[in-house]
């Protein structure tokens, strides 16, 4: 095992998750009910899946595309997204 990958990994994963919105999601299931195990093991559960899918898939794409054009794809799509979100925030809004 790399433990400076795992670190490396773990360091930025825990920092994108910080204050997005499947924080607040789980914020608001353990504020309205009373199990909170059981958020936070449906939390935990739905991060491991999707990580795991991540991976799974990382890995068959990486098979047919060289990684630097997975990163520079995936750097494209962030700043699509991200010129995207500006623009839809910039247009007036039309009251109902």
């Amino acid at each position: 095992m790399d433990l400076k990958l795992l670190l490396t990994t773990f360091g930025l994963v825990f920092l994108a998750e910080l204050g997005d919105k499947t924080q607040l999601a789980t914020f608001c299931f353990s504020a309205d009910c009373t199990s909170r195990t059981s958020v936070f093991l449906g939390a935990a559960g739905a991060l491991v899946l999707s990580s795991l899918i991540a991976v799974l898939f990382g890995t068959a794409v990486s098979r047919f595309i060289p990684p630097n054009y997975i990163k520079i794809g995936a750097g494209l799509f962030f700043v699509i997204v991200g010129i995207w979100m500006l623009y839809s925030s910039a247009r007036p809004v039309s009251p109902v």
